[in-house]
């Protein structure tokens, strides 16, 4: 399995950003994919995750409401579409790969992709 982040960038708080994980070796519409962030000086953090099979999703607090992960079965990508960006949000994003959601918000066992750097300027 191989995962690769992409769709990073230099943004002003407020706006939006949509970030896209290409997947190769498993189904991204039907496998627990997730989405993580580690800011500068800090540990890598949970932020949400899609079932895959039937389609629901969990947010971690600081994002939900603001934040959507979908995925798409003809491009085979899990995406984060990222809303109402604020500076807190700046992070270099990664998608993960387990075989459990429960992994997934453990992070462990987690295939990582390389990641994608967001900025978020005030």
């Amino acid at each position: 399995v191989q995962l690769q982040a992409s769709g990073g960038g230099l943004v002003q708080a407020g706006d939006s950003l949509r970030l896209s994980c290409a997947v190769s070796g498993r189904s991204a519409s039907n496998s627990p994919m997730g989405w993580f962030r580690q800011a500068p000086g800090k540990e890598r953090e949970f932020v949400g995750y899609t079932t895959g099979t039937n389609g629901i999703t969990i947010y971690a607090d600081s994002v939900k409401g603001r934040f959507t992960i979908s995925s798409d079965s003809a491009k085979n990508t899990v995406d984060l579409q990222m809303n109402q960006l604020k500076p807190e949000d700046t992070a270099i994003y990664y998608c993960g790969a387990a075989w459990s959601t429960l992994r997934l918000i453990r992070m462990t066992d987690v295939i990582w992709g390389q990641g994608t750097l967001v900025t978020v300027s005030s």
